[in-house]
């Protein structure tokens, strides 16, 4: 294979609480898949927690692991977003979101103090969660006549392709996932059955 189409992210959302000199740091972890899903998040935490003093946070998005973005939210600058950050480079994860709910306990950390609370409450949250290997699926779309359908079917069997939805009528529709790494092939056989055609509409 010329190149890895696994990545590792968490099977779910996890939650976990680190204390330090009476402040309270709310750690929760999602897997998540595009950046609408962040700010869901935020908003369902802001609702949840709405007289906490900060909600941090930090997510990783993309197969490359190259989109990311970090929130200090009001904390020192590099105090908060970039040690949740940092946890999650070092766990080397993606799709993760990272959000930290703190409640100021009185007492002053100081940066060192909250790059360390921050970075723990991180930890402790994706020390709950269970790491999965995912591959890269393109989804792509093969219409194509009726009459095609059990060469087209062929083709799902034998790779054992995914299909998230199928509509059948005298032109045929099927939504199927396709592993990148073996994506030339599964392409090359659908676009040798006559009336087949593929249309590219996502990657997963």
């Amino acid at each position: 294979m010329l190149f890895d189409d696994t990545y590792t992210t968490i099977k779910q959302a996890t939650e976990a609480l680190f204390k330090d000199r009476g402040s309270k740091f709310l750690a929760f972890a999602y897997p998540i898949i595009n950046e609408q899903e962040v700010k869901k998040y935020l908003d369902a935490l802001r609702g949840l927690h709405p007289k906490a003093n900060h909600h941090c946070y930090a997510y990783r998005l993309g197969l490359d692991r190259s989109q990311f973005r970090i929130n200090d939210d009001g904390e020192p600058s590099g105090s908060a977003g970039r040690p949740i950050l940092n946890v999650l480079l070092s766990k080397d994860v993606t799709n993760v979101l990272v959000v930290v709910v703190r409640y100021f306990g009185g007492t002053l950390l100081g940066v060192p103090g909250l790059i360390n609370a921050y970075k723990s409450a991180t930890l402790e949250a994706l020390g709950e969660a269970e790491l999965i290997q995912k591959t890269i699926n393109d989804v792509y779309e093969i219409s194509f006549d009726f009459e095609a359908m059990n060469d087209v079917m062929k083709v799902v069997k034998e790779f054992g392709l995914k299909i998230n939805n199928q509509t059948y009528d005298n032109r045929c529709a099927l939504a199927i996932e396709v592993r990148k790494s073996i994506l030339n092939q599964v392409l090359t056989k659908i676009e040798n059955i006559e009336s087949a055609n593929t249309k590219y509409l996502s990657t997963l």
